[in-house]
């Protein structure tokens, strides 16, 4: 059973820290409306939990085993990224062309097809009914979420969301890019793109 949270302290009063993960009954939305804003301006989670626990509810914690990352900016996404496919087994349920090449472990999704001509390197996941290729190169440490359309692309270390299309002759490296975004190319020619793109976006480079 829980006993005390505090949010950020100023002073702080132990090593643990909160992964940022709960689940909740309906109780919580009377104790949200009991809270005020922080020292920080803010409503905390934390004062929220005690409000529960003040009140008699029963608040339980679990502690987490391993490693954690604090994902709250791009760059700390690609590294957890980077740690979950470390962990990687090799898996393909996917269709694969002739003249493709892959190398390291790799997990491929089904219906997914790795057209000719194509480059995957692992480690990398590829999802369910994604179409990669022509002539395109996805990794090392690359995650592509299920529906996504990359053909004639390079990218590497990057988070690609669920139903992107990317086309653009370019190498697109250490980006985020959410779910329908839509990269396309032009007659100019630039090189090494990064991108922090958020979802339902277009863009022509």
């Amino acid at each position: 059973m829980a006993e005390r949270f505090v949010e950020k302290p100023k002073d702080p009063i132990s090593n643990w820290a909160l992964i940022g993960v709960y689940v909740f009954n309906d109780n919580v939305f009377d104790a949200v409306h009991k809270i005020k804003p922080s020292w920080r301006g803010e409503l905390e989670i934390t004062d929220t939990i005690q409000t529960l626990l003040d009140q008699g509810h029963k608040v339980q914690v679990k502690k987490v085993e391993g490693w954690w990352k604090d994902a709250g900016k791009p760059e700390d996404l690609l590294e957890a990224n980077q740690l979950i496919l470390g962990d990687l087994v090799h898996n393909n349920e996917g269709i694969i062309e002739k003249d493709v090449k892959i190398s390291n472990v790799l997990r491929i999704g089904k219906g997914t097809q790795i057209l000719e001509g194509s480059v995957l390197q692992g480690p990398s996941i590829i999802g369910e009914n994604c179409t990669i290729g022509p002539q395109t190169y996805i990794g090392p440490y690359t995650s592509i979420g299920d529906g996504s359309t990359i053909e004639h692309s390079e990218i590497q270390n990057s988070i690609v969301m669920e139903g992107a299309s990317i086309e653009c002759d370019e190498l697109i490296t250490d980006s985020v890019i959410g779910r329908n975004v839509v990269i396309s190319k032009n007659n100019e020619l630039l090189k090494g793109k990064r991108f922090i793109i958020g979802d339902q976006s277009k863009v022509v480079i």
